[in-house]
């Protein structure tokens, strides 16, 4: 039985995700970079730490949900690292995004100190965080994925993709098609627009023909109405893409559409859409075309 679960990053996911398991009444013991965000979650019942090594000793199941790869390294290594204070026989599953190497290795690391690491990255923004309906692909030792599917089964749907890596792969195949989706649609309603067809009906109109996957549809408010606070800004995008671009090379698999998207998002970047929500490559495209 898992008692009490640790998490160590308290970000835009993880904040989230601690959230969920307070409601569902685990005892949560965490820790984060910049200990201000912390605060509503420990008003509610969080026991703060004041560093990840403290989180996984005193945890029966350590979560991470952190922004790279520098970062899971960073909480992960060290002295004061998860696998430094990881008790024999915990479960450590880092539901961050990162490259499939850095977590095998980290894995490998976690089974010397007789631990199992999974890897465990979600597909799914904030509403989906919130409403305990995220996709999270698993990989690692069947063992370790029975111990905590009670655990991911409070934030969504959960399934065994297979080995130590093969989640973080799935996961990167699925944000290639969120990315050149969200450019696509950006494209599209920036043509709409500029022929005088009005945004929103513009948006209403796509998302309801047979374009309309869930991913447009969910984001569809975003680009109507850009957010004040990115639910997935184009930096992470472009991470997540050149993790793609990384991993392809070293499977030899050709991935020309993801090379245009990552030089659109380079673009985007030097014209300061950095922090600005995938979303948001509309307004990018029409600044082009206004030649500004």
């Amino acid at each position: 039985m898992v008692q009490q679960i640790g998490i160590v990053g308290l970000g835009v996911m993880g904040s989230r995700i601690a959230g969920r398991l307070l409601d569902s009444g685990y005892t949560l013991v965490g820790t984060n970079r910049t200990p201000a965000k912390a605060v509503p979650l420990v008003e509610r019942g969080l026991v703060w730490c004041d560093t990840p090594r403290q989180v996984a000793g005193a945890a029966d199941v350590v979560l991470s949900s952190v922004a790279d790869d520098a970062a899971l390294e960073a909480v992960a290594t060290g002295e004061d690292g998860i696998l430094a204070g990881l008790r024999r026989g915990t479960v450590y599953a880092d539901m961050s995004t990162v490259s499939p190497q850095l977590s095998q290795r980290l894995a490998c690391r976690a089974r010397c100190l007789g631990s199992e690491m999974l890897d465990a990255p979600v597909s799914g923004s904030v509403p989906q965080a919130e409403a305990g309906e995220l996709t999270i692909m698993v990989g690692g030792c069947q063992p370790g994925y029975e111990r905590i599917l009670p655990v991911l089964r409070r934030l969504g749907s959960v399934v065994r993709i297979g080995e130590n890596g093969q989640g973080l792969v799935l996961k990167l195949a699925i944000n290639i098609s969120l990315a050149q989706q969200m450019i696509a649609f950006g494209e599209g309603v920036l043509l709409a627009e500029r022929g005088g067809i009005d945004r929103k009906l513009a948006v209403d109109v796509m998302t309801g023909s047979v374009i309309g996957s869930p991913l447009l549809r969910g984001r569809a408010p975003l680009v109507v109405e850009p957010p004040e606070q990115a639910w997935f800004d184009i930096a992470m995008m472009q991470k997540d893409l050149r993790l793609a671009l990384d991993t392809a090379r070293h499977l030899g698999v050709p991935l020309p559409t993801t090379a245009a998207a990552n030089d659109l998002l380079t673009l985007a970047r030097t014209l300061g859409y950095e922090r600005r929500d995938v979303a948001s490559t509309r307004e990018m495209l029409a600044e082009l075309a206004d030649g500004r």
